[in-house]
């Protein structure tokens, strides 16, 4: 109850001040997810210009400014070791980087404790061109998905629903996404970038839509132009951001209004068969969806059996499961009997995995 009151105020707003400080304050264990976005330490030095000797609108922000690797690792070991409070047993945190930080990141992870489970990288397909011609194109930053510990058994990961995001086939750690540009590009009053290191809502998107439920907290200590707010706002997420620039949260503020929340039947990811309740043949059978002595038959006919009282299926030579039957009289060693067998039904064969899910919808 107490942590309701605290979060009271606090879920679904743009929280201005030392992301630190307001992390350590905030009720232990309050969010779900994690997505961060700090400074890189680019380490700039000079101005970045094109061959035509035109200004590269670079990342020169005083934010992204450091004296040392040590002020950066000290920042960085603060603002994870918050982070760790207010993540929950459960929760997993996101962190994204280039080479110029996400390597010492990764190291101050480690040492905290936190598990990394991928490390994802989002390849640009519209990086910005190396203009000195003395390094490769920089096209790529790269993620790291952690966990709070290595003894966390429970976590959230919708593998089914990144299948069904890539085309139903496995999502790989090799993300092809574009940068942010265009339309949606925040202005500010000048006509300049609102914030110089937006993020594509594309891939917030994913990160979020991988690793929450519907009605989970996402924090993001490094809020910026709001992108991670605005992306769980639309998916039936909460948010709580962090921003200690008056300026950004002002403009993240306004992004988030003008958001509007998907249909809760449209924010329901796709759901794994293992996370599905389980429901024994034997049912079908006690409620009368098929009776007794109702005959089964495999594809095209091939095969048949019989249903017994009991929910097991008896052929000419055998008798057991649905799943034992139908591996039997296919001389194989283990068969999913629900999508084997089917039971006549207006002249055509019906699959008795449909009892199955009718079942299922009956217990929801």
């Amino acid at each position: 109850m107490l942590q309701s009151r605290q979060l009271e105020h606090t879920v679904d707003c743009v929280i201005e001040g030392d992301c630190i400080e307001t992390m350590r304050s905030l009720p232990a264990g309050c969010a779900d997810l994690i997505f961060a976005d700090p400074p890189y330490n680019l380490q700039l030095q000079g101005d970045l210009r094109r061959p035509d000797n035109s200004k590269v609108d670079a990342v020169d922000d005083h934010w992204d400014q450091f004296g040392s690797f040590a002020e950066y690792d000290r920042f960085t070991r603060d603002w994870l070791g918050a982070a760790r409070h207010v993540l929950s047993d459960t929760g997993a945190l996101w962190v994204i980087g280039s080479y110029h930080n996400i390597f010492r990141v990764g190291t101050i992870l480690q040492d905290l404790g936190f598990w990394i489970m991928n490390d994802v990288i989002w390849r640009k397909t519209n990086p910005m061109p190396n203009f000195r011609g003395k390094r490769f194109t920089n096209a790529h930053e790269t993620l790291i998905w952690a966990t709070k510990s290595q003894k966390q058994k429970s976590y959230t990961f919708n593998y089914e629903a990144m299948k069904s995001l890539n085309d139903e086939l496995q999502m790989r750690s090799d993300w092809t996404l574009p940068i942010c540009s265009g339309h949606e590009r925040l202005k500010d009053e000048d006509g300049g970038k609102a914030h110089s290191t937006q993020k594509p809502e594309a891939l917030l998107h994913r990160v979020i839509l991988a690793s929450t439920r519907p009605g989970d907290v996402v924090l993001d200590p490094f809020f910026g132009s709001g992108t991670t707010g605005a992306v769980a706002k639309r998916l039936g997420r909460h948010f709580i951001g962090l921003e200690r620039d008056h300026k950004y949260a002002d403009v993240a503020r306004k992004r988030i209004a003008r958001v509007a929340p998907a249909n809760d039947d449209a924010i329901e990811v796709t759901k794994s068969k293992r996370a599905e309740p389980r429901i024994p043949f034997g049912w079908v059978v006690e409620r009368g969806l098929l009776p007794p002595g109702t005959v089964l038959h495999g594809p095209a006919r091939r095969h048949a059996a019989k249903v017994r009282a009991d929910g097991s299926l008896v052929c000419s030579d055998a008798s057991g499961s649905i799943h034992r039957i139908a591996a039997h009289v296919q001389g194989l060693e283990a068969c999913n009997g629900w999508t084997f067998w089917h039971y006549e039904h207006k002249g055509s064969l019906v699959s008795i995995d449909v009892l199955r899910q009718r079942l299922r919808t009956d217990l929801a």
